[in-house]
């Protein structure tokens, strides 16, 4: 080998190390891109999740309030049909004491704004524990699909050091600012896509 072949080599060599820094350090950017749509996407996941079980509570909640409401009407209601049949006027005063009694209770059962807990309360909580549930879901459908984004970009840009292939860089490149974008959204405005 001439000397002449030996300094092409060597800028040949040099020229190829200094792609593979540059490729070296896109793929690096882009783990940490993948890194953080990582985390956001369990943060997500586990809100969702979180929101979901705080949603069906509520539910629950409501349906026992329903339930005691009904009953303590149907019984208010029956001992109304007892007030004509009685003809002593203390039992009458007793009975009818009672009934009112049962309609606050009914009352205070399908309102109670002080604790957020009447039937109407817990209706709102619950609807609005499924939105936060439903914003966390959509966030993290858009995570999720920048990490798939950002795990091809990171591939490609791999296959370019080992092919020589420079497109597959530039690809890795726009999946990965695609995957930023993504990424962004779901942050800013996660129903702007429809993922699910």
């Amino acid at each position: 080998m001439s000397a002449h072949e030996s300094m092409e080599h060597a800028e040949h060599a040099e020229e190829a190390s200094g792609e593979n820094r540059k490729i070296a350090l896109l793929i690096a950017v882009i783990a940490l891109c993948l890194a953080l749509s990582e985390t956001l996407g369990k943060g997500a996941q586990t809100e969702s999740i979180s929101k979901n079980v705080e949603a069906s509570n509520l539910w629950a909640f409501f349906q026992a309030k329903s339930i005691r409401r009904t009953v303590v009407q149907a019984t208010a209601e029956h001992a109304k049909l007892s007030l004509g049949t009685m003809g002593d006027d203390a039992a009458k005063a007793a009975l009818q004491k009672q009934i009112d009694d049962w309609n606050k209770t009914a009352s205070r059962y399908r309102s109670e704004p002080e604790t957020r807990e009447g039937s109407e309360q817990l209706s709102e909580r619950a609807k609005e524990a499924e939105h936060e549930r439903d914003e966390a879901t959509a966030k993290y459908h858009h995570y999720e699909l920048a990490s798939a984004a950002f795990q091809i970009g990171i591939v490609l840009a791999s296959a370019t050091i080992i092919t020589g292939i420079i497109a597959l860089a530039w690809v890795s490149g726009a999946l990965a600012l695609a995957g930023i974008v993504v990424t962004a959204l779901g942050v800013y405005a996660p129903h702007f896509l429809h993922l699910h």
